[in-house]
């Protein structure tokens, strides 16, 4: 049985499979679900994020809303670029995976390039910093070739 968190996910990526860009109530996917509007957001938060090619906008108050589009990328370039500037100095594991996943969704590196780069990138004796260096080098090295 999947989680809730995984079937709130589901639903807004079937919505979005829809529509490039999607509006959504908070309270009315929360009341739909049974959950609190609190895990709405950590649905968001956690799960349709820049790294995983997700742009989210939301405004508070009575007509507020939450907007979630998927990144449209009329190039790898424009995709590499984007990606460059949003690694951090010091870039965690987690942001590393989801960087990774991206390429590979994008069809940028295959599954194969992915899963040496994670193997490379999830050395415990690598720095955040280090890992950071290593990736942007990477990500440079791609953009050279294409």
């Amino acid at each position: 049985m999947r989680n809730t968190s995984d079937m709130i996910e589901k639903y807004l990526k079937e919505l979005l499979a829809q529509a490039a860009e999607i509006e959504i109530r908070r309270s009315e996917i929360a009341a739909y679900f049974g959950v609190v509007p609190s895990q709405i957001n950590y649905v968001i938060k956690t799960r349709f994020t820049l790294p995983k090619g997700f742009e989210v906008e939301s405004k508070r108050g009575g007509g507020g809303y939450i907007r979630i589009g998927k990144i449209q990328y009329s190039d790898e370039h424009e995709l590499l670029l984007t990606i460059l500037r949003k690694i951090p100095e010091k870039l965690s594991i987690s942001l590393a995976q989801d960087l990774l996943q991206l390429l590979f969704d994008e069809k940028i590196i295959t599954e194969r390039e992915g899963n040496l780069l994670l193997s490379l990138l999830d050395n415990p004796v690598l720095t955040d910093m280090q890992r950071a260096i290593l990736l942007t080098t990477t990500i440079h090295r791609l953009d050279k070739d294409n």
